[in-house]
């Protein structure tokens, strides 16, 4: 069994999920990179998280495919033998944009089952095994973290499958934090706003434009993966232990209502 805390951060070979393990492996937390598709993005997480002087574990797994995350925590605990934080980050928006009334039910399945289905199973099997942990005494604290989004309460009728899964990760957060307060286990949505990555490249300009120009954000500039990396190693270095079920926005200050 490993003396280091271990996470599981998933969608973690790009973007947030990538800012999010090498935050954490900075202060010494072995990294779990869960991909998708793109093995050699991760490979670099791997090698940029090696050296940090921290272990990384590359595990394949599709977020829609229950069978892929039993395997994940599975390939975990052989690996490790713990799991001290889990951080739901994993996402995809709709392949192609179109207005609600025309929405697909392929669509709609495809991103519910990735931004919804699979971080709620993946983290009721992980809740399980650090129940189990903690009280075995094989870990002294755990936590999860769910990647929320301001699209949980911004319509976009273009996208709206995806608001909708996100919206849905905010009642995650607050079921899953109700239930496991009794065993210790704090649960936290980061709530990101407009964060450059290569999903926002391609409307950069539109975005450059609503921010320095017309002030979308009162904090005018993008965010980057990094302001969100520290608000969750603000909760997994237990900075917030009197809090659950907490949103913490991430956005520049877009959520305040302004006159």
């Amino acid at each position: 069994m490993s003396s280091q805390r271990v996470a599981i951060v998933t969608g973690s070979s790009r973007g947030i999920g990538r800012g999010i393990a090498l935050s954490l492996a900075e202060r010494g937390w072995d990294i779990v990179i869960n991909y998708h598709s793109n093995a050699a993005a991760a490979e670099e997480v791997r090698l940029a998280v090696q050296g940090l002087g921290a272990d990384a574990f590359l595990v394949q797994a599709d977020l829609a495919n229950l069978a892929d995350l039993s395997h994940m925590v599975d390939a975990t605990l052989e690996r490790y033998g713990r799991i001290d934080l889990l951080v739901n980050n994993a996402g995809v928006g709709p392949r192609k944009r179109v207005d609600l009334l025309s929405t697909t039910v392929e669509s709609y399945d495809e991103v519910m089952a990735t931004n919804l289905r699979g971080p709620f199973f993946l983290t009721q099997r992980v809740a399980n095994e650090m129940i189990a942990q903690l009280q075995a005494g094989k870990i002294s604290t755990a936590r999860i973290v769910n990647i929320g989004s301001i699209s949980a309460y911004t319509s976009s009728p273009s996208r709206a499958e995806y608001c909708i899964s996100k919206a849905g990760v905010g009642m995650l957060t607050i079921v899953f934090a109700d239930r496991l307060a009794e065993y210790g286990i704090n649960v936290y949505e980061i709530r990101p706003g407009i964060i450059a990555t290569d999903l926002t490249s391609v409307v950069k300009e539109k975005y450059d434009r609503m921010i320095f120009e017309e002030g979308l954000t009162p904090i005018r500039r993008w965010g980057q993966p990094e302001d969100v990396a520290k608000a969750v190693v603000a909760v997994a270095e237990g900075l917030l232990p009197f809090s659950t079920g907490e949103v913490i926005n991430v956005d520049g200050g877009f959520h305040l209502h302004r006159l």
